[in-house]
């Protein structure tokens, strides 16, 4: 695997493209909570030890990032896009994903001139982007998205755990855990569940 560094980054700074970010996505897969979307444009002499792919990193490594990344001054720019799971149920976790990013995008305090996207193209964007499958482990600014979205997404995850105990979200971040879906089948969904989602949709329906 290509190590994760700044070769997509400075291949485009090297042909007149100054700013360029970077594009990913947490929780497309939970049964609750919203899908959540970073846009990250860093700096040409940028560098930070152990980031890469969120999925790799442990949670305080993760936890640590975030506060670096986000430190004033660390980064031109990040923007945080989010669709909450009523969304998802109305527009489906493809539409919702795309929407997040946009929103993403939009929240960023520069706009930038290029996008790299983690995984396939995104229809909604309308700057020049380039998508990278496997981006959060090959580029920079994706894993820097990568990061930032997963840790906003985990933490909203523990707060609604103080207002829906039942399902432990501080634990599974709403993911179909077996105690998950136990908890589920006992208590039916919460607020928060995606009821588009088939394992919420056949609960949702023994209870009500």
């Amino acid at each position: 695997m290509p190590r994760c560094g700044l070769r997509f980054e400075k291949h485009l700074w090297s042909t007149g493209v100054p700013l360029i970010a970077g594009i990913d996505e947490a929780g497309r897969g939970p049964l609750a909570g919203p899908v959540v979307a970073a846009a990250v444009v860093l700096p040409a002499e940028f560098s930070l030890t152990g980031l890469n792919d969120s999925k790799l990193l442990p949670e305080t490594v993760r936890e640590q990032l975030f506060e670096t990344l986000t430190t004033p001054g660390k980064l031109v720019g990040y923007g945080i896009g989010i669709a909450e799971s009523t969304e998802i149920d109305r527009l489906n976790i493809l539409r919702a994903t795309f929407l997040a990013m946009q929103r993403a995008v939009t929240a960023l305090p520069v706009q930038p001139d290029h996008l790299l996207v983690d995984g396939l193209p995104v229809p909604v964007l309308h700057q020049p982007q380039t998508a990278i499958v496997g981006g959060d482990g090959k580029s920079l600014s994706v894993a820097a998205a990568s990061v930032i979205a997963k840790v906003t997404r985990d933490r909203m995850m523990r707060r609604w755990h103080s207002d829906f105990p039942l399902y432990d979200f501080d634990q599974n971040k709403g993911y179909g855990t077996p105690a998950h879906l136990e908890n589920l089948q006992i208590h039916g969904p919460c607020p928060i569940h995606r009821r588009s989602f088939a394992p919420v949709a056949q609960t949702y329906f023994l209870f009500h």
